[in-house]
C-alpha cells in the first residue's frame, strides 16, 4: 500500500488542517480505514486520535482510492467539531446502543395466559360477515365475459344497423368492421 497526500489546506477556524490523499494498493483489496488512518497518521507524525478520515472512494477499475482526512490540533477538537457518524466511523466514539423499554425484564418473567383467554389469530369468517352487512350484496369474483358481438360500441349505440361506422367529416364513406372485412375476402 503506498499513501500520497495530493492535497493539504489549512482551516484556522476549525482548527484543523484538510488533506487530500491517494492509495495505490495493486494486487490487494481496498485497505481497511484503520489500516489507512495508521498510516496517515505515521506519514504525518499525529497521533491517531487527532486524524479523522471523512470518506473514502475506491476508483473503479483501478487499484486506486482516493480521499479525505482531517488533522485537528487536539483530541478534545476532534470531539467538538467532527459529525457523530464520522466519529463512531473512526472508531472515536461507541455507537450508542438505544434503549428499549422493558429490555431489562427476563423473557420468562412474562406470565403465560391459558388457551381459553387467548383471542385467535383470525377471526372465524362468520364474525366477518356479521360485523359488515354489506357483506351479502359482494360483487361477484370476475365479470362474465361478454360474446363476441357485444362490444362497447354496440352497447352504446355508436354502430348503424348495417355494421359499418359513420363517414368522418369531410371523408368519403366509412369502413367494414373487421370481421365483415374478413368474410368478404373469402368471398
Amino acid at each position: 500500500m503506498e499513501l500520497k497526500i495530493l492535497e493539504e489546506r489549512s482551516n484556522p477556524l476549525l482548527k484543523r488542517t484538510e488533506y487530500r490523499f491517494e492509495i495505490s494498493h495493486p494486487g490487494a483489496a481496498t485497505p481497511k480505514l484503520e489500516e489507512v488512518r495508521g498510516e496517515l497518521a505515521k506519514l504525518l507524525k499525529l497521533p491517531k486520535d487527532r486524524l479523522v478520515i471523512e470518506g473514502m472512494h475506491a476508483r473503479f477499475g483501478t487499484p486506486q482510492t482516493r480521499g479525505e482526512a482531517l488533522a485537528y490540533l487536539t483530541a478534545e477538537d476532534v470531539k467538538a467539531i467532527s459529525r457523530e457518524h464520522i466519529l463512531i466511523r473512526n472508531k472515536l466514539k461507541e455507537k450508542p446502543v438505544p434503549a428499549t423499554p422493558g429490555a431489562a425484564e427476563a423473557p420468562a418473567a412474562v406470565e403465560a395466559k391459558p388457551a381459553a383467554e387467548t383471542k385467535p389469530a383470525h377471526p372465524p369468517a362468520a364474525a366477518e360477515e356479521a360485523k359488515h352487512p354489506a357483506a351479502e350484496a359482494k360483487k361477484p369474483a370476475h365479470e362474465p365475459k361478454k360474446p363476441a358481438g357485444e362490444g362497447k360500441h354496440e352497447a352504446e349505440g355508436a354502430h348503424p344497423a348495417e355494421g359499418k361506422h359513420p363517414p368522418a367529416e369531410g371523408k368519403k364513406g366509412g369502413h367494414e368492421p373487421k370481421k365483415a372485412a374478413a368474410d368478404a375476402k373469402k368471398e
